[in-house]
């Protein structure tokens, strides 16, 4: 039977440890030069009505170094720019692919497009939801604290798809998320979710950050949306500097989704200062995405 994977909804705790595992196992492979190939004759549609760096790039890795073919695909390049339905696209896709990636705007049309193909469908980011970004964070906390449970993560910044994500995520984990957002930008809050970990909203930024394991942000204005001087003003205090860092009274994790525009939703000084494991996240998308591939196209 299929699985797809739309939000975190869709994942069960034993689901989480199992992707972090293999991917843990997955990375410390290619650092040593192994490669094994279970995805050998299996393709990958990858739909992209969005730009994507590390999401592409990821995935289309992934699937080569695992013995599996991509194939990157637009909305201009499909008939449903044309007029042809979700449901009848679905179903030929499933006659030629053994997985479909989609990163598009609108979470209904992913939705959809799982409803009718007979392969798993993979959410690659929505305006609501970007599960494999925060599993591939949630890898990164992991490696790099020895655990999940009962950890602080602080999000500071615009509530966005990446917050709404971690809102599953932590409370599926048993974490203690405190989200830290003026409020007018305040996140969509799922009407279900697993888990008994602790999620907080608020104001303030630095009683959000206070004794934080993990601080966390993401761009102000995300892709889509029109950019907003109003907007950017009220997001200014959220900005990730030391003084927020310091305020932690630890020595916190630094994390940034990317792409980052520098000097706004955090500095330089952070980002490229001790605390930060940025680009460590990012690798570690390559690592992730090989797991869920791995593990939704093997069924």
């Amino acid at each position: 039977m299929k699985k797809d994977l739309l939000t975190f909804n869709d994942l069960t705790r034993d689901d989480v440890h199992h992707f972090l595992a293999r991917a843990a196992a997955l990375k410390a492979e290619r650092r040593a030069g192994v490669f094994h190939y279970p995805l050998r004759g299996k393709s990958l549609g990858m739909i992209f009505n969005k730009h994507s760096t590390r999401t592409r790039i990821s995935f289309e890795v992934g699937m080569n170094e695992m013995g599996g073919h991509s194939l990157f695909l637009t909305g201009d390049q499909l008939q449903l720019k044309r007029g042809e339905s979700l449901q009848d696209s679905a179903r030929v896709l499933s006659r030629y692919l053994h997985g479909l990636l989609i990163r598009t705007y609108d979470h209904d049309e992913v939705v959809e497009l799982a409803r009718w193909a007979d392969i798993p469908v993979i959410n690659g980011l929505t305006d609501l939801s970007h599960p494999v970004q925060v599993l591939s964070d949630l890898f990164t906390i992991q490696e790099k604290l020895s655990r999940l449970d009962g950890v602080k993560v602080a999000y500071v910044g615009d509530g966005n798809n990446v917050t709404y994500s971690w809102i599953l995520a932590a409370s599926l984990m048993g974490m203690h998320l405190s989200v830290a957002t003026p409020p007018g930008c305040r996140p969509l809050m799922p009407e279900t979710r697993a888990g008994d970990g602790v999620v907080e909203i608020m104001d303030d930024p630095l009683a959000a950050v206070k004794d934080a394991d993990v601080i966390y942000t993401d761009v102000w204005v995300s892709m889509g949306q029109e950019e907003s001087e109003e907007k950017i003003r009220c997001l200014k205090p959220y900005q990730i500097n030391q003084q927020l860092v310091e305020a932690t009274g630890r020595e916190p994790l630094v994390m940034h989704c990317l792409p980052a525009h520098r000097e706004l939703e955090i500095t330089s000084e952070v980002m490229d200062g001790k605390h930060s494991v940025v680009f460590d996240q990012a690798e570690n998308r390559l690592h992730v995405q090989k797991a869920i591939l791995e593990t939704l196209l093997s069924r």
